[in-house]
């Protein structure tokens, strides 16, 4: 054991919260904080070329490389589950899709944990969301009624447009899925070019946000290629800690217990710990430290500190349903990957203007729907790519295609992380029990036959489409859940798994389920924290790093009050 080092605030993990925190917490010089990374620096090139998430993805220089438990709503298949492990955490790695969700998603927020603060707000009407998102946030268009300027997250459109996702976008709009000018305005209804988090043709990381431009602060220190071990406690309780969920605080966080270069060292908080590391990292970290459900820890022999039952439970994750589409007549990567004069020119064209195929997130045009005219708000989503291939990490198909895939937004069927034994360098198991609820393979389903009609209409009869997969010979509504089983995948959007919640008048959750209250403290548990996608009550309506901006930023201001 090396002495001991103090700071006022230890941040674990520096994705897209811990990077956010770290900027905030440190803004007073008189804040020590530590922010600490499994991972090693972002700054190979793969990372902040657009299209490198293709190297970064399953990758361990870059990716923890986790694998999901084999899952029966998949065929008994396992799949590959990325999660960033270098500076700026999945940021470094993502689709860069800059995507707030609905107004809707915010209201299931509120009620869950009986905040109004959730609620998207507006003129005259309650609720932070979309004030915050607009004070964090650089948009290309300039400072409007939905956006702001001057913030940390740059926000730009696309630098790429394709003529066969110009067809496609007219297709759904003969099938009721109107043209809009973006999704980041309460009701994503209608089909759009995602905006994305880059600046100028490179990825806009929350590293490159928040703490590269505040790494000169010496009160900021960052360790990486660090782990965390366990959390240090001990059961005396400050008093004036004793309020909302730390009422009946069983014992407070004082430090954590990491490994650095091969060295077991200690470093002590002397106000918080803030745990940032994921919906799968955090969850882990708090059970084999003794914080969750009881029954499990007790089965790997790790002595029960807090039997908190929510802890790595309630992961919500989004399955897409990749449909692949051979076309002709028109340009798509497939085509102009098989050419290398094609390839050099891609690649003259991002270095010289920082523009073309280079640029492009792994998708590009979206679109968003109804399963049901009844709902208040869609419930599919759309990415389509001009693109196709077999399965990630493998080679593009050899001819032209296209890939809409369609996922369920509100999934109701729900998983769990839980360690797999007392040592803390083992990875958790990750079940997500996709598809596991009838509404959800129903869902599927109608996800599937829609994109069918889509492509079916008369906008891209030009490009004569053929159904690869799951093949034009899949009819029955039995046909299509099978085929949803065997072709669907995620889109690397876990949550959920140490959510926020409501607690009654006497301190206590309202939900067992529920590990924090709505500022992220855990309950029974003084001294600790938990902000990243993980407090989450119910997923948002797509991608999820702007959500987990929304998430940090009110973490950083409850801290800091």
């Amino acid at each position: 054991m090396s002495p001991v080092a103090e700071f006022d605030f230890i941040i674990v993990g520096a994705g897209s919260a811990g990077c956010l925190l770290a900027n905030r917490l440190s803004a007073n010089p008189d804040h020590r904080v530590l922010l600490i990374e499994a991972g090693g620096e972002d700054n190979w090139f793969w990372i902040k070329v657009p299209v490198g998430y293709l190297y970064t993805i399953a990758n361990p220089r870059t990716d923890w490389c986790f694998t999901t438990e084999p899952d029966p709503g998949l065929a008994g298949r396992s799949i590959i589950y990325a999660r960033g492990r270098v500076i700026g955490g999945c940021s470094s790695i993502n689709a860069m899709i800059h995507m707030r969700g609905q107004a809707s998603d915010y209201e299931l927020w509120a009620q869950a944990t009986g905040d109004e603060r959730w609620l998207w707000g507006g003129p005259d009407r309650p609720g932070q969301t979309l004030a915050i998102y607009k004070q964090l946030e650089d948009y290309f268009g300039g400072a409007d009624e939905w956006h702001g300027v001057g913030g940390e997250i740059r926000v730009e459109r696309p630098r790429v447009r394709w003529k066969i996702l110009d067809a496609w976008q007219t297709a759904a709009a003969q099938l009721g899925i109107e043209p809009i000018d973006e999704f980041n305005r309460g009701d994503n209804s209608g089909s759009a070019y995602f905006h994305v988090n880059q600046r100028r043709g490179r990825r806009w990381s929350m590293a490159d946000a928040f703490l590269h431009p505040v790494t000169h602060r010496p009160n900021l220190t960052v360790y990486t290629r660090t782990r965390a071990l366990r959390l240090l406690m001990d059961d005396q309780v400050r008093d004036d800690l004793r309020r909302g969920a730390w009422t009946t605080a069983q014992h407070r966080v004082t430090g954590v217990r990491l490994l650095k270069d091969d060295q077991i060292i200690d470093v002590r908080a002397r106000r918080e710990v803030i745990l940032s590391s994921g919906a799968i990292g955090s969850p882990h970290l708090m059970q084999v430290s003794g914080l969750g459900p009881a029954r499990l820890l007790t089965r790997h022999h790790v002595p029960v500190a807090v039997d908190l039952p929510g802890v790595g439970e309630n992961l919500q994750d989004h399955l897409q349903l990749r449909t692949v589409y051979r076309i002709r007549g028109a340009r798509t990567v497939n085509t102009l990957y098989r050419n290398w004069i094609t390839r050099a020119g891609m690649g003259i064209q991002y270095l010289l203007l920082r523009s073309g195929p280079m640029t492009m997130p792994p998708s590009t045009l979206g679109a968003f729907a109804k399963s049901d005219p009844a709902l208040a708000s869609p419930d599919l989503e759309w990415h389509v790519q001009p693109l196709s291939l077999p399965k990630f990490g493998e080679p593009l198909h050899p001819f032209g295609a296209i890939t809409p895939s369609v996922c369920n937004l509100r999934p109701t069927s729900r998983g769990h992380v839980r360690m797999a034994g007392a040592d803390p360098l083992t990875d958790p198991k990750i079940s997500c029990n996709y598809l596991s609820m009838d509404a959800d393979r129903e869902i599927a389903v109608r996800g599937l036959r829609m994109t069918r009609k889509i492509m079916a209409a008369p906008a891209l009869a030009r490009y004569c489409p053929e159904e690869m997969l799951p093949g034009p010979q899949l009819v029955s509504d039995e046909d299509l859940q099978k085929a949803a089983c065997e072709l669907g995948t995620t889109i690397f959007h876990p949550v959920g798994t140490c959510a926020m919640g409501a607690f009654d008048a006497h301190g206590l959750p309202r939900s067992a389920a529920t590990v924090l209250d709505t500022d992220f403290r855990v309950f029974r548990v003084a001294g600790l924290r938990v902000a990243d996608a993980s407090a989450m009550p119910r997923i948002t309506s797509g991608n999820t790093n702007a959500p987990v901006m929304l998430l940090a930023e009110r973490a950083a201001r409850a801290i800091l009050e």
